[in-house]
């Protein structure tokens, strides 16, 4: 079992400092990879990471959401959406993601979608050589 990390994440990077192991990368290019995620081999199931993002977008593999109500406000970040978040994350970096939708309240979206894309982001895309071109973003 492994956490995933879905696409309400907006890189704020708590998630990271606080992982034991060392298995939450920055997916990068942003423009393929706009969220951050976790090496579902390496992840020790330990839950750390979950009450470290302020956006509630780490979930458990089998308890990620298909049918996720959204409050209202809270954005979701995937390849192919065009809106713009600006915000400030963890260490105080400023942020501009350009790959955002924000959601209205009552709006449903299956995140069950984002649990591909964390294991493939290790098997065939960047993985842990994201690390070397990472500039806390």
């Amino acid at each position: 079992m492994t956490h995933i990390i879905t696409s309400l994440c907006l890189r704020d990077r708590g998630c990271i400092e606080v992982c034991p192991v060392e298995c939450i990368i920055p997916g990068l290019p942003l423009e393929k990879h706009p969220w951050m995620y976790i090496d579902p081999d390496t992840c020790i199931d330990c839950g750390a990471c979950i009450p470290e993002c302020p956006f509630a977008a780490i979930f458990p593999e089998d308890e990620v959401p298909a049918v996720y109500t959204a409050k209202g406000g809270e954005y979701i970040s995937k390849v192919g959406l065009t809106g713009r978040f600006e915000g400030i994350n963890h260490n105080g970096t400023h942020l501009v993601l350009d790959t955002v939708k924000q959601l209205t309240a009552g709006e449903v979206v299956n995140l069950r979608d984002d649990i591909q894309p964390n294991y493939d982001f290790f098997k065939s895309g960047p993985g842990y050589g994201a690390k070397d071109q990472d500039k806390g973003i």
